[in-house]
């Protein structure tokens, strides 16, 4: 989609985007042309134009595939500019390894796009940078390790999760449904037990709202309305999206402040049930001694919110980009279900089976590769000027480490394109590594809930396929199963219902 489109889309009058047209004439005659290529020395790209750069080349709903295109035009390091944003883009992935493992420090700050950081305002820990980014990091990392994210505890806690989320399944008694908001609440619950300290019932109005809000708005993200107000803010109070993510955002806000509230009459210093309390202690202490910290209310109540979407959406993405999959695929689906009944049988599925389930992993992987969920990761920016592959990249650009040109990259994947589980196997069937297996990016920005989401997918996942056949509705082939994902932030599958029939 053009950037026409996107502005037909955003607003409600005609003669309001007349006016922006005409606006855009004027600055066309007043201003000159600008070059991407600058001294000679920056990435080449496409030339632009004033005021909107590239965007006109761009499909705003799905941007990654026109980088990717370009990539191939003008190498792995190029320049675009969006709207009069320059923006330098690494593809493929020694290029964006090389970028965000061996410049780590260069390459490692955060690009807030606008909405988020009218939101954030330096807070957090997905788009702050400096010393309160590394200090909520390294407590948040200290935190989710302390309550269980990679230990036996959060073992149970996927494993109990699990329980709830087949009994939910199990009540459509085969039938066709949609699986979203079931597989999202189940997946939340487990970082919800992390932050607060306990889980939620999937009916309870508090918790869903919570995370259907969140859900909704990162979605919205990706729109291209958005993508156009994070350029053009003097034009935003027109954009509907752009005020629906503010509403759900501030009842967001107010919720998680009665979340707290609670937590707070309740705190016991001396057991803490999760990361909320453990910043809440902290704070005290701090503000006791009279030290001046990062430990304020909005940082809490920001780390909060990037740990709950963080945790939410990623995850329970994945698991129904891998039921769909399953569903299209049912010879696939059928070695799973043979190696799991082999190995596991009807007891418990646990983390240590993954070494003995060398093909389900391998399904696993591949399903975050071909997913590809955060396609161009998370914006990044240059924290000091740099010479990167012959290139002169200057101090506080905009890069984006595009990951589907890592996770898609023909010079590193036999059939980047398909879905095909032997990426991740070798001849005699044992589970390989891949060094271009990046959905987590990496460098400093890595997620730091790698190994909580490594764990959830494994178990979440197994475990539904020890119990459950997929399959696409009735009167719908396999070959019907639409692979395209939805607009937003993160790449969901288009909306679908499949069937859960029970096998054991």
């Amino acid at each position: 989609m053009g950037l026409l489109d996107g502005f037909l889309q955003s607003f409600s009058s005609v003669s309001l985007l007349g006016a922006l047209v005409v606006l855009l004439l004027i600055y066309f005659i007043t201003f000159s042309s600008f070059s991407s290529q600058g001294d000679g020395k920056d990435p080449p790209g496409p030339r632009p134009l004033p005021i909107l750069g590239n965007l006109l080349q761009l499909d705003l709903k799905r941007p990654y595939n026109t980088l990717l295109q370009l990539s191939k035009k003008y190498g792995s390091v190029f320049t675009v500019y969006f709207g009069h944003k320059k923006v330098v883009v690494l593809a493929g992935y020694k290029t964006v390894k090389a970028a965000l493992v061996n410049h780590a420090e260069e390459f490692g700050d955060r690009d807030p796009m606008r909405f988020m950081d009218e939101v954030s305002k330096g807070h957090g820990v997905l788009w702050s940078n400096g010393d309160s980014w590394k200090e909520m990091r390294r407590f948040a990392l200290t935190n989710l390790r302390d309550f269980g994210m990679g230990k036996k505890a959060c073992e149970d806690k996927i494993i109990e999760e699990c329980e709830q989320l087949l009994e939910v399944f199990k009540k459509f008694k085969g039938k066709a449904f949609d699986t979203t908001k079931p597989v999202n609440y189940a997946v939340s619950n487990i970082i919800c037990s992390i932050v607060y300290g306990s889980r939620f019932e999937y009916d309870d109005p508090e918790f869903t709202c919570l995370v259907d809000r969140t859900n909704k708005n990162i979605q919205l993200a990706g729109s291209p309305s958005v993508q156009i107000y994070n350029l053009f803010p003097w034009i935003g109070k027109w954009f509907q999206n752009r005020r629906e993510i503010a509403k759900m955002g501030a009842a967001n806000r107010q919720q998680n402040s009665r979340l707290f509230s609670r937590l707070k009459e309740t705190l016991n210093p001396q057991m803490c049930r999760g990361f909320v309390d453990s910043f809440l202690v902290r704070k005290q202490t701090l503000e006791e001694s009279g030290t001046n910290s990062y430990y304020s209310n909005e940082n809490l109540m920001i780390t909060v919110l990037n740990l709950f979407a963080a945790g939410t959406d990623t995850t329970a993405t994945t698991l129904r980009w891998g039921l769909l999959l399953m569903s299209k695929y049912p010879k696939i689906q059928d070695q799973v279900q043979e190696e799991v009944s082999r190995v596991i049988g009807s007891r418990q599925v646990q983390v240590e089976d993954r070494k003995n389930l060398p093909f389900t992993d391998a399904v696993i992987h591949e399903t975050q590769r071909l997913a590809n969920i955060v396609p161009m990761a998370l914006p990044h920016k240059t924290s000091q000027d740099v010479t990167f592959q012959g290139y002169f990249i200057k101090k506080g650009t905009t890069v984006y480490p595009l990951l589907t040109s890592v996770l898609y990259d023909e010079t590193e994947w036999e059939s980047p394109r398909s879905f095909n589980p032997a990426h991740f196997l070798d001849k005699d069937g044992k589970f390989v590594k891949r060094d271009a297996f990046m959905p987590f990016s990496a460098g400093r920005r890595i997620c730091l809930g790698e190994s909580l989401a490594r764990m959830e997918l494994f178990i979440f996942f197994t475990t539904l396929l020890q119990h459950f056949r997929f399959s696409p509705p009735p009167g719908v082939s396999e070959d019907d199963l639409d692979l395209t994902p939805s607009v937003g932030l993160t790449l969901n599958p288009t909306p679908h219902k499949l069937c859960a029939v029970s096998c054991m």
